[in-house]
């Protein structure tokens, strides 16, 4: 058996090895359930006995922050809404000032402008912003404070619409230019063997 034989033979399998793995991996992106507890998920809001899609806990500064988003899915033109509750982490006082809300598209590169959503008021403790989104993707929801002299500002990811499926992309082109790679080494091979022959 000589070098060539070997080489496409090398090829095919890599090419194969390739494809079965993508056929197992691709067909597992983007299933997203749909129902919760036998309701339909997008029905489901501030009300719900069921927790909300997204929920961000943290702590900045002297406060803690809990900052959630309803309903379970948010989908372009379809009304949510953002919740933030904080309370200072020595007294456990609830933050009782007013609380700024923005959003801005999630670029990866570069500075995204920002729109102002609301400045609200505490209901119960509780901030509560309503927002629209028109176009499906991926946004960061600001909400902006001051206490004490300080401020401070949380940041909180949502996706609008089904998530883009990073992942199978990646495989995809990733599939794709290997077999690219390899039609390109198995053509040279030939070319190789054909100028031996003649």
């Amino acid at each position: 058996m000589n070098a060539p034989d070997t080489w496409a033979g090398l090829c095919r399998s890599v090419l194969l090895a390739s494809l079965a793995t993508t056929a197992f991996i691709v067909p597992t992106e983007g299933v997203r359930a749909h129902h919760v507890l036998g309701r339909p998920a997008y029905s489901l809001n501030e009300d719900s006995n069921t927790p909300p899609s997204m929920q961000i806990e943290a702590r900045i500064g002297s406060y803690f922050i809990s900052m959630m988003a309803y309903p379970a899915f948010v989908r372009p033109g379809e009304p949510g809404r953002i919740h933030l509750y904080a309370t200072h982490e020595k007294t456990g006082q609830p933050y009782t000032g007013k609380v700024t809300f923005s959003v801005r598209d999630d670029v990866l590169f570069g500075t995204a402008e920002n729109e102002n959503l609301g400045i609200q008021p505490p209901d119960d403790a509780v901030y509560r912003q309503g927002i629209v989104f028109k176009e499906k993707g991926e946004y960061i929801v600001s909400a902006f404070f001051e206490a004490g002299g300080e401020p401070y500002t949380i940041d909180f990811p949502m996706t609008v619409g089904d998530p883009l499926p990073v992942r199978s992309l990646f495989i995809g082109g990733l599939v794709l230019a290997t077999a690219l790679f390899l039609a390109f080494a198995a053509r040279v091979l030939r070319g190789r063997k054909r100028r031996r022959v003649a």
